[in-house]
């Protein structure tokens, strides 16, 4: 039995924060902005919407898409780094605004690498059969934990929420390999205080080593070559991080899903949020083989390599 995808959906805050916006509220520029990372705008949630609300929304379409109802669904995993309360968890309170009520429900914390963590995990229970049909939803509100008056890490990041709903799908496509890692050892570099706190040098060269490293090796664990790859979803942190990746695997420019400069770095919402848009503008078709990799505070990473279709 394989496990794949079998529906998506997404769900963006209206209100739209521009570079030039934060030139008036902190010392920076659009051009600093975007040479540096690709962002030239974000979107923001307003304070009456919580992180739960976000991924209720994308939770909505997802299981529209795949044509189930919550309440066929036997479990919810939500990647947030950013829940409403420390209890009751994101995944729960999703769990009562669906109505979904047989299913079991629990939150990943991996940061940005959570939707990669919260896919192979839902993964397990398909595959084993102790599950059929698996939601898993990468949510963030950011700006509750960014410190306005940090250019360095205030210009970075957004908000939003991405769902899918994972199940069996026919021989030969869904999840063909993957990859999960991570390094206490560098936690230091990046992680939560009150607010974020980033050691921007050391968080890039991890990440373009580990973004490059791990793309190659769910390839090769999947017996293919890069010349099979036909998209590449990357975590949306910074457009040279992924730039680099796309690099290693000697793929050209309109394979790479780029969606970092309308939503700037939405931690574990940024991949399902890709996706939902690449398939939307028709760039991921049925059978292609994606990968999709990010990586994030603890640090941690992961990558995946999908062959796409039911």
């Amino acid at each position: 039995m394989n496990a794949g995808i079998i529906g998506v959906g997404r769900y963006l805050p209206e209100k739209i924060v521009t570079n030039a916006d934060l030139e008036k509220i902190m010392d920076t520029s659009d051009e600093w902005i975007r040479t540096r990372t690709g962002i030239e705008e974000r979107r923001i949630a307003s304070d009456d919407v919580g992180t739960a609300d976000m991924g209720y929304e994308a939770a909505q379409k997802a299981l529209k898409d795949a044509g189930l109802r919550p309440e066929d669904l036997d479990l919810i995993i939500v990647s947030t780094v950013t829940p409403d309360y420390p209890f009751p968890s994101a995944s729960c309170m999703i769990q009562e605004k669906l109505g979904a009520k047989k299913a079991a429900a629990f939150d990943v914390s991996a940061a940005c690498a959570g939707f990669m963590y919260g896919m192979i995990t839902a993964k397990q229970f398909i595959e084993t059969g102790a599950y059929q049909y698996v939601l898993v939803v990468g949510v963030e509100k950011l700006s509750n934990i960014v410190n306005w008056e940090d250019r360095n890490t205030a210009v970075l990041f957004g908000d939003g929420a991405g769902a899918v709903v994972m199940g069996a799908v026919s021989e030969g496509r869904g999840i063909l390999s993957f990859e999960l890692g991570a390094d206490g050892t560098g936690g230091k570099y990046l992680y939560q205080d009150e607010y974020i706190a980033m050691n921007g040098r050391e968080v890039f060269k991890f990440a373009v080593r580990q973004m490059g490293e791990s793309s190659v090796n769910v390839i090769e664990k999947a017996g293919l070559s890069k010349e099979d790859v036909d998209f590449l979803i990357p975590h949306q942190a910074n457009i040279r991080i992924m730039e680099a990746a796309r690099q290693r695997l000697e793929l050209p420019e309109e394979k790479m899903s780029k969606t970092i400069q309308s939503y700037g770095n939405t931690s574990a919402a940024s991949i399902p949020i890709s996706m939902v848009e690449e398939l939307e503008n028709g760039k991921i078709k049925e059978d292609d083989v994606i990968v999709m990799v990010g990586f994030g505070g603890g640090l941690t990473w992961g990558a995946i390599a999908i062959r796409w279709g039911k």
